[in-house]
């Protein structure tokens, strides 16, 4: 059994989509078609753009959408199973057939713009946390002034934590006094997956209950608890939690893996993905595919 999984924000690179582009007139008209959406070329920026520019969280996020639904379009194929990490949740969706591709970037558009105002409210940021237990890093989180949580569970020994700078900050120093092997902060604009995008949430709340979600070709595994899901309503209570809440992946993989799941393959930006499902299990296949 096969799963397509989806990349989040921080796969983008220069060029991306490009040949996709180039080589398909199908693919052509949906990347016009989001750009008639969106109001503005972000095909110029995804393609002709500068690292910087394409780091700008309304660039940032419908391209890494972009780039991804289309190609898992193109490729035709109805996979078994479908989860994406963060942002990688709408490409699923999309691909699942659980939403309209036009929705899915809609939505997508509105999560960025309402994620960069709660950064502009309050001051964030994350890190990540190498060769520390995921009880260690929680009980540590805990006991740390301010805001700092639990942000991504990506694959044994590497967690992601998110909170307040200062909290951050301080808790990466007890992390490292407790033995972790490293705690590098990461550079981006906020405290995702934390209390403080508790504005983005209601914003995308809204939003969200503006679309139609159908019961999709086969079930997506959601970040918030690691569970398929073939409901549209539970789909959508999972989705606007997911902005405040942990991605789950490790335990994604793992329940994927556990319900017969044999091979994955990363459709969009990098290989990141690919590599997290190898260290969570060495008995599966793992590829990435980022043009046909």
């Amino acid at each position: 059994m096969k799963a397509f999984v989806f990349p989040g924000q921080g796969s983008q690179y220069p060029a991306m989509g490009k040949e996709l582009y180039n080589n398909s007139t199908a693919a052509k008209e949906l990347f016009e078609r989001a750009n008639d959406i969106l109001g503005f070329r972000i095909t110029d920026i995804m393609f002709d753009g500068t690292t910087e520019e394409l780091r700008l969280t309304n660039v940032t996020q419908p391209a890494v959408f972009l780039h991804s639904t289309i190609l898992a379009k193109m490729l035709g194929i109805t996979p078994d199973a479908v989860a994406g990490h963060s942002l990688g949740e709408f490409s699923a969706l999309v691909t699942s057939g659980a939403i309209e591709f036009e929705d899915g970037l809609r939505l997508v558009s509105k999560r960025a713009a309402a994620m960069q105002r709660a950064c502009q409210e309050q001051a964030g940021t994350m890190a990540a946390i190498l060769g520390l237990s995921n009880d260690k890093i929680e009980t540590i989180c805990a006991m740390c002034n301010g805001i700092v949580v639990t942000a991504n569970y990506n694959c044994p020994g590497q967690t992601v934590i998110s909170g307040s700078v200062e909290a951050v900050n301080e808790a990466c120093q007890r992390l490292k006094e407790a033995g972790a092997r490293r705690a590098i902060t990461l550079a981006v604009g906020g405290a995702f997956h934390s209390p403080l995008m508790q504005s983005a949430r209601e914003e995308l709340e809204q939003a969200i209950a503006q679309v139609e979600f159908i019961t999709p070709l086969c079930p997506i595994y959601q970040n918030v608890d690691a569970l398929p899901y073939t409901d549209p309503q539970k789909i959508k209570e999972n989705l606007i939690d997911q902005l405040t809440s942990p991605v789950l992946w490790e335990q994604s993989v793992n329940n994927m893996i556990a319900n017969g799941i044999t091979s994955f393959t990363e459709v969009g930006c990098g290989t990141v993905l690919r590599g997290l499902i190898s260290k969570c299990s060495s008995n599966v296949e793992a590829e990435s595919i980022s043009y046909l």
